[in-house]
């Protein structure tokens, strides 16, 4: 197939890459004997070096198979990113077991359903989860629950000092001292002398990761060693990572975008996790200003947090020199105005669950396109094809459904062949979404298939009225969701949020919108909010406002 793409990749970037023959876990040990004193890790200023890391991971390993776990047993971890989880993760993927990482966020029903669907029967958690992880074991016996707390490997004081906070905040729950409960601390104080280990072939699986993937129905995408060594060579490429980088890590682990942009990249280039469990803009900046990150892999809303910080200016963000905004669209304004402010690089890139994930991503320092995902990654294609049939390949600037293919795309869905052979074919992955390829070989992604919203026969892609209301000068936020109406099928309403210390209404909106759209495309309803529902990655949750909106009809959503 033809390729435009490769005439617009960067100088040092080859269409095509050598990935090595190894589990993921290779990256770790090979860090460890180039760079053993360097910091691997990097949390509230506790240096943990690769050396360490990797003695580390490798008692852990030894603790789990003196606890029973082999390979091929699944491991749950429910952990935010602390040092425990980079330990864990790769110390389950030391004795071939397969990890299935849960978000700490989920409710009783949601971990009971992910741990009984992939087979789970060991998790590894923050003692914080333990009231829901204990009433699910009531229902679902782990053989196997191993605890940790934040401040294990915080610096000396800190770790004295937390106790004390959390019993005074109640966040120092007390712990049932049951035969399945395990202390991560004593997992890892075994032998730290030479260990052997089996060694995971390219081809095992390595994670289950769950998503609800282009149907809604939460799979655990089955990714291998493989997989991820792909994904994780092609984006420490195009970020350009080396091995003084620092990557500030507060996309969560949990989800695959951190797991591979922050985790992985960071060990297989030996450069430095600066760890932070959740994102709190005030904390982010003073991190940036104070350990100095280079590369900040994160989401738009994360961008436009600390572009709107009222005291952003206080802080030396100069230090960032690149960074890839993922999991939906990145607006002009909120790129240009973050650029400004740390006089480095955004840039919007593609990827979903079932490609490890990254696919696509504009070029760092060569000729972004507004609005565009990006080029396919080295050994990615991707092509775009018919709605109806998904067989037929579309021309230039036609609109379809993207499809992928390449070294990083999933092995299929765990335990459900009927779902993986529905996304499934001759090796290439239906994404689900639409978008066009135009001459040179930049994609745009115009919205999901069941995003679109069909009013009077006309087309409406919530992604382009978005972009034409973040433009609005008072507009901090914006999502367009598409709901029933008895004589257009479906009308379009808008959430948005405003910019501090400003007002608006409206009718100054859809004022505003007159002149920047086409009548259908002008949303018929403005709602103003303080805040708009999102994942923990920052995602905005356009079904959750769907589904409030149905619910007030008296209607169900077919999402």
């Amino acid at each position: 197939m033809e390729r435009p793409w490769l005439s617009c990749y960067e100088s040092g970037i080859p269409p095509s890459l050598e990935y090595p023959d190894q589990p993921l876990t290779t990256f770790l040990e090979k860090s460890a004997r180039n760079h053993p004193e360097d910091p691997a890790i990097l949390f509230y200023g506790r240096a943990i070096s690769f050396k360490e890391l990797k003695e580390l991971t490798d008692r852990f390993a030894s603790g789990l198979r003196r606890l029973g776990v082999g390979k091929g047993d699944r491991v749950a971890i429910m952990l935010p990113n602390v040092p425990q989880c980079v330990i864990a993760f790769f110390g389950a993927l030391r004795i071939g077991a397969i990890l299935v990482m849960t978000n700490p966020l989920y409710v009783e029903r949601e971990l009971e359903e992910q741990l009984k669907d992939s087979g789970a029967e060991t998790l590894i958690g923050l003692d914080l989860f333990y009231p829901t992880i204990d009433r699910v074991h009531a229902k679902y016996p782990l053989k196997r629950i191993v605890l940790t707390r934040v401040n294990a490997y915080l610096p000396p004081m800190l770790k004295l000092l937390y106790p004390i906070k959390a019993k005074i905040t109640g966040q120092w729950p007390p712990i049932q001292s049951r035969p399945q409960i395990h202390w991560f601390g004593d997992v890892v104080a075994g032998d730290s002398g030479p260990q052997s280990f089996p060694l995971a072939a390219s081809d095992d699986v390595a994670l289950l990761q769950y998503t609800g993937g282009t149907t809604g129905v939460p799979k655990g995408v089955m990714l291998t060693h493989r997989n991820l060594v792909a994904n994780t060579l092609q984006s420490a490429l195009w970020i350009g990572v080396k091995q003084k980088d620092r990557i500030l890590s507060v996309l969560p682990f949990f989800h695959a975008y951190g797991l591979t942009a922050c985790m992985s990249v960071s060990i297989a280039r030996g450069a430095t996790m600066i760890l932070l469990p959740r994102f709190v803009t005030h904390d982010v900046l003073k991190t940036i200003h104070h350990y100095r990150p280079t590369i900040f892999p994160g989401v738009q809303a994360m961008y436009i947090a600390i572009n709107s910080f009222p005291q952003v200016k206080n802080y030396d963000l100069s230090s960032i020199r690149a960074c890839i905004s993922g999991a939906g669209p990145l607006h002009a304004e909120v790129q240009e105005r973050f650029e400004a402010l740390t006089g480095g690089k955004v840039v919007e890139g593609y990827g979903l669950t079932e490609a490890s994930p990254v696919t696509h991503a504009n070029p760092i320092l060569g000729n972004r396109k507004q609005g565009s995902i990006g080029l396919p990654f080295p050994d990615t294609d991707a092509k775009i094809v018919d709605l109806e049939t998904g067989s037929r390949d579309l021309p230039v600037g036609e609109v379809g459904e993207l499809m992928v293919r390449g070294p990083q795309v999933m092995m299929g869905y765990w335990q459900k062949p009927e779902e993986t052979r529905a996304v499934l074919k001759d090796g290439w992955l239906r994404t689900g979404d639409m978008g066009r390829m135009d001459e040179e070989g930049y994609f745009f992604i115009v919205d999901r298939k069941k995003d679109m919203i069909k009013t009077r026969g006309e087309n409406v892609y919530p992604r382009e009225v978005e972009e034409i209301l973040y433009r609005h000068r008072k507009v901090k936020e914006a999502v367009v969701v598409g709901l029933p109406d008895l004589y257009a099928g479906e009308f379009v309403k808008a959430y948005i949020v405003v910019k501090e210390g400003e007002q608006a209404n409206a009718e100054e909106i859809i004022e505003y919108c007159k002149a920047e759209m086409a009548r259908f495309k002008i949303p018929k309803v403005i709602e103003f909010r303080s805040e708009l529902p999102k994942t923990m990655i920052g995602k905005v949750l356009r079904r959750v406002l769907q589904e409030e909106e149905m619910a007030r009809m008296g209607r169900t959503s077919s999402a």
